[in-house]
């Protein structure tokens, strides 16, 4: 039995009108730009990969984010990384730029994955747009991972979220106090989350 939990169209749809009524250009450019480029794409759950920037958007707009460069942020953050797309080639101003510039990881010449790791993580903050969105990117990943990852990545991924994702919301918190209710939302969905999936991996080793 197909999953039909999330519509790709529905939501696509959704983002279309918000964004038209509210004057968005940035995040019209990117939503069209977004499902082209990550047309056949899927999820490890076998998901069209479009749902994962969609809901990411869909839930930026319901806590009340309206910031145009944030949302197109979202919508285009693993275009790059994941599509093959230059930076040049995207469709919006050079402040989404920079923030999907942010977003992609890579590793440099004469970078361990780690050394890489340290420097992504410590250069987000440079840039709202891809701090907020790295934060709600996290909070869809902690939130599908189970089912779809090994006990073994899924230990690593939430060392990886306490290591480096909760000092981010720490960051955000003191460079963005006017956002402290959204940044609680997430840290509350994040925390949860990973305190659930840990109680259920400790309660079958402990078995």
């Amino acid at each position: 039995m197909e999953r039909t939990v999330f519509n790709a169209d529905k939501m696509y749809t959704y983002i279309r009108g918000y964004a038209s009524g509210a004057g968005m250009k940035q995040t019209l450019k990117a939503l069209s730009f977004a499902r082209e480029k990550h047309e056949g794409q899927k999820r490890k759950n076998g998901d069209p990969y479009l749902i994962h920037p969609l809901i990411m958007a869909c839930n930026a707009l319901s806590l009340g984010i309206q910031d145009d460069n944030v949302v197109a942020t979202i919508l285009l953050h693993d275009v790059c990384e994941d599509c093959g797309v230059s930076l040049s080639e995207l469709p919006v101003n050079d402040v989404v730029r920079r923030g999907v510039e942010l977003m992609t990881f890579q590793v440099m010449e004469g970078e361990t994955k780690e050394s890489a790791k340290i420097r992504y993580y410590n250069m987000l903050p440079q840039s709202k747009e891809a701090l907020i969105t790295k934060l709600i990117d996290r909070c869809h990943n902690v939130s599908s991972m189970a089912g779809t990852f090994s006990e073994e990545k899924l230990k690593a991924y939430i060392e990886e979220t306490k290591r480096f994702v909760y000092p981010l919301l720490r960051k955000a918190k003191l460079a963005y106090p006017d956002e402290a209710d959204i940044l609680f939302v997430l840290k509350y969905h994040m925390t949860s989350v990973v305190n659930s999936i840990e109680a259920t991996i400790q309660a079958y080793e402990n078995h």
